[in-house]
This record gives structure tokens, C-alpha cells and sequence, in this order.
């Protein structure tokens, strides 16, 4: 496990029509502030302050295919070169990570490859490096390339 502290934020959020919604700096507009929206929010933070990882280098929920189904990855950073390199499956803090999390992060990397896998509810991340043949867990998230 990756023990992270979050980076002090400073979001912008508002209420509209009962409903409170945050500002996302990467998609450059208000969206809906759910508890896996908190997370996701968080850990943007975390890569531009901490890690010092490139905003246009992220994106957030982008819609992609597996077989004839269509979903969506929670993030996804590119490497210098503009290619997928670490994807990161955010869940709500109250939702635990099982093997049924791993295993639809690791389904999403059959339609997108990437070098390092991240699964994260806030209070616990894990990440996995792609070896030769497989996955292996690593305790620190990697420096930008």
C-alpha cells in the first residue's frame, strides 16, 4: 500500500439547483461533486503538487471500448512522448478496493496499455509497475518521465 497525503486544496465549489459541484481545473469545467468525485479531485491534486506531473499531460474520464462495450477510465497520464502511461481507478472513501477493482483496472489496460496501474479510494492506494509478464506492486507512485 501507498500511504499518500493529500495537498491542502483549493477548489472551487458551488451549489446549482440543489446539487454541489466542483470545478475541474483539468477538464476546465463544473462537474457534479460526488464522493468518487472528492477522490478523483484529490488525487489531481496530489500529481500536480506533489509529483509535479504536467496538467496537459492528465486526462479524466474519457470514454473508451472493451469488446462491443463502452466505459470509461477514471484517469489516465501520458508520458513525454504522448503516450498512455499510468491510469488511476478513484473509488468513494466508503467503498473498499477488492479484487473486483483490480480486475476492472486491469480490464481497461486491455484496451489501453499503460506502464503502472493505480487503484485508490483516498484512504488506501495501491499501484502495480508492468514487468516483462506481469504486474508487480510497487510503494511509491513513479516520478513524471
Amino acid at each position: 500500500m501507498i500511504k499518500l497525503t493529500f495537498p491542502q486544496p483549493a477548489f472551487r465549489i458551488k451549489e446549482e439547483e440543489g446539487k454541489e459541484l466542483i470545478f475541474d481545473e483539468i477538464r476546465k469545467q463544473w462537474v457534479r461533486l460526488t464522493p468518487e468525485e472528492w477522490v478523483r479531485q484529490n488525487f489531481v491534486q496530489y500529481l500536480l503538487q506533489e509529483l509535479h506531473y504536467p496538467a496537459a499531460y492528465i486526462s479524466i474520464e474519457k470514454e473508451i471500448k472493451l469488446g462491443e462495450r463502452k466505459k470509461r477510465f477514471d484517469l489516465l497520464v501520458f508520458d513525454n512522448m504522448h503516450r498512455p502511461w499510468l491510469m488511476l481507478e478513484c473509488k468513494a472513501m466508503d467503498v473498499d478496493l477488492t479484487q473486483q477493482t483490480v480486475e476492472q483496472i486491469v480490464r481497461y489496460n486491455m484496451s489501453v496499455p499503460v506502464s503502472f496501474l493505480v487503484v485508490s479510494n483516498g484512504s488506501y492506494t495501491y499501484a502495480w509497475q508492468k514487468t516483462e509478464h506481469a504486474f508487480e506492486s510497487i510503494d511509491r507512485l513513479p516520478a513524471f518521465l
